[in-house]
């Protein structure tokens, strides 16, 4: 969650960054273009932006944080704040995310697993077998070391026998979630309203 956060992060400051440099590259280019004259040149730019007063400010602030007191101590909260910030912005550039695998078998010589997606999708091929399904849906969790849920969810046919579709299902689907050690739930839904678990 930390990382979906730091990510997200990272990717709004860079926008608003790369945004801020654009605009103000723009802006230095275009009051480059006449060099010495007073309407669009740097000088008229600095004068637009007020840069000796912006100096001037910068100057008194910096005085007052080197001054003992409480600017001092907000000063200080601030740049650790800062720092705090930084460091969340690289978290979040430069750390991964690991896929979490539905594992098969891990020992010392490796670890055999497959996607949660992949394995939802079998399930889904299995679970649409029969001709009393119309489709199925899968959704797959895993846990750190090994086993996990697999959920699968069939839609019927008008005409079908929910209770027995259903079992046929699961007596196929768990042929695939149990090498994985994953529970298996299977939900069975008619086409015209109900649930039949």
């Amino acid at each position: 969650m930390t990382l979906f956060v730091a990510r997200g992060l990272a990717r709004l400051t860079a926008l608003v960054l790369s945004t801020t440099l654009a605009v103000g590259g723009l802006a230095v280019a275009v009051f480059s273009v006449q060099g010495d004259s007073p309407t669009l040149s740097l000088p008229s730019l600095a004068g637009h932006m007020r840069l000796d007063d912006l100096l001037a400010r910068v100057g008194m602030t910096l005085a007052g944080l080197e001054a003992a007191g409480s600017i001092a101590k907000v000063a200080a909260v601030a740049g650790a704040g800062t720092v705090v910030l930084g460091l969340l912005l690289l978290f979040g550039v430069f750390g991964r995310t690991r896929e979490r695998l539905v594992v098969l078998r891990s020992d010392d010589a490796g670890t055999i697993g497959a996607r949660r997606r992949a394995v939802a999708q079998v399930a889904v091929a299995v679970g649409e077998q029969s001709r009393d399904v119309l489709r199925a849906t899968a959704t797959t969790a895993a846990r750190r070391r090994r086993g996990g849920r697999l959920r699968v969810k069939v839609y019927l046919a008008e005409s079908a026998d929910g209770a027995a579709v259903t079992e046929a299902t699961r007596v196929r689907v768990q042929a695939l979630a149990a090498p994985f050690s994953l529970r298996l739930r299977i939900r069975a839904v008619p086409r015209r309203g109900g649930g039949v678990a």
